[in-house]
């Protein structure tokens, strides 16, 4: 892996110090606007216009962050991925954590099966060229 030396950039020709972005340069062109632009669309959010009442309710009513209760999921057979898995889905299944919690928590099983390959892969390689260097 690639080390960079300290205070130098790893993109030298990356955006350059200070310059804005497109959204901020909109925001300016728009603020003047602003409050005018806010009546009009509580206007049409009144009306029925239903796109104009998802951005205002969504304005007022920020959605909940995500669930960050802790999960038990008891011992799993021999560590194994696809049992934990399993365990997981029952649990949605029967209501006890949410889908997107259950969700996240199959990424993560997937995330750390993945780094248990790579580790296994990486033990093997090393064990195949130690091999190879004592014959």
């Amino acid at each position: 892996m690639a080390h960079f030396k300290k205070g130098q950039s790893g993109n030298p020709k990356g955006r350059p110090k200070g310059a804005t972005d497109r959204r901020g340069a909109l925001r300016e062109l728009l603020e003047p606007h602003a409050p005018e632009l806010v009546e009009k669309a509580v206007e049409l959010a009144l009306e029925g216009d239903a796109t104009a009442l998802r951005m205002c309710l969504d304005r007022l009513i920020p959605s909940l962050p995500a669930d960050s209760s802790p999960v038990v999921l008891g011992p799993v057979a021999d560590n194994n991925p696809t049992k934990a898995g399993e365990a997981i889905l029952a649990q949605a299944f029967s209501g006890t954590i949410s889908p997107e919690t259950a969700q996240r928590l199959l990424g993560s099983l997937r995330t750390q099966t993945q780094i248990a390959e790579v580790g296994e892969l990486e033990e093997r390689i090393t064990a195949l060229e130690a091999e190879g260097a004592a014959q």
